[in-house]
């Protein structure tokens, strides 16, 4: 039996999507995937059911992207409820401890600089990490008491925002790659005595994407199936804002678009750095730069076609 032909439209690009509160990243990869009838589609960096925010989605020669908008910095707008801890670590879970402790707004700005830096942090139970295979969270359903490791986290940055009252208080972290927002809530809630979990979360930018890109997912269900659906998308270039760009010839492009090694005009790269080939501003590859030269790890064909 042959290989099943795939079907849809070669789109390429980026979409920044508001998510709403209540589905999952899958789901709403799946909706602007058929939306746009896309024949590959992908995001870079899953959001909680209950979050809200930045959502990134890659469609077409654009996914080879996606690790370096994964891999960027983020940052997240949340609320933690104080008071109480729940068996997910948010307002989803049942509650499994409570306090009538609340700390003020100088114990909590005093806490906060234990999870900056490079710290340790035990992802929620109720979270996609594997045990033996198996998601965590798969085995917290079932009943079972899960144990996850420590991982480390990069955390540039957490601050108070807002004290509304008494119950919650509002902060605001810019994190690397595989942090989870509900284990600082957690953690913090700890650290002052009187639990805590995470009531909202909203991501508010990612790498070279931030709220300005974004677009609500009610707008694209809106020009599903029309020519203007593909004026909400970004170019595959944006997704590199994080890389060096290094300027290439003509001739220079067809060998890096042939994998092999090619000059390069000019750079900011650093020797031994990841950059991207552009010419004329349209990608070419991504390669590492070496003594004057690019050698491509991932190609861009010639022309990006959308429709």
């Amino acid at each position: 039996m042959g290989r099943r032909r795939k079907t849809g439209r070669n789109v390429s690009g980026w979409l920044i999507i508001d998510k709403p509160e209540g589905m999952t990243s899958t789901a709403v990869v799946n909706t602007v995937k058929r939306a746009f009838n896309a024949r590959k589609a992908g995001h870079a960096g899953t959001l909680d059911p209950l979050a809200t925010g930045l959502l990134a989605i890659a469609f077409g020669e654009a996914t080879k992207t996606v690790p370096y908008v994964t891999d960027a910095l983020k940052a997240y707008r949340f609320t933690v409820r104080l008071g109480a801890a729940t068996n997910t670590d948010d307002a989803e879970g049942e509650v499994i401890a409570t306090s009538e402790q609340r700390p003020s707004d100088e114990e909590i700005r005093a806490a906060l600089p234990e999870f900056v830096g490079e710290i340790m942090q035990v992802p929620p139970a109720f979270s996609a990490v594997k045990i033996d295979g198996e998601r965590a969270y798969k085995r917290a359903r079932a009943g079972e008491d899960v144990e996850l490791e420590a991982r480390p986290l990069y955390v540039e940055s957490l601050e108070m925002i807002d004290r509304p009252d008494a119950d919650h208080v509002e902060l605001e972290m810019v994190c690397g790659k595989g942090g989870y927002v509900r284990a600082i809530a957690r953690d913090l809630g700890e650290k002052l005595g009187c639990f805590g979990h995470v009531s909202a979360l909203r991501r508010i930018w990612a790498g070279p994407f931030d709220e300005e890109d974004m677009v609500p997912l009610a707008e694209v269900e809106a020009r599903a199936g029309t020519p203007a659906i593909d004026d909400l998308l970004l170019p595959l270039e944006a997704g590199l804002g994080e890389l060096p760009e290094a300027r290439v010839t003509p001739e220079a492009a067809a060998k890096l678009r042939h994998g092999n090694p090619a000059p390069v005009i000019a750079t900011e790269a650093e020797y031994g750095e990841e950059a991207w080939a552009s010419l004329g501003g349209e990608a070419v590859a991504i390669g590492t730069y070496k003594g004057g030269e690019l050698y491509p790890t991932r190609v861009f064909p010639q022309r990006i076609i959308r429709n």
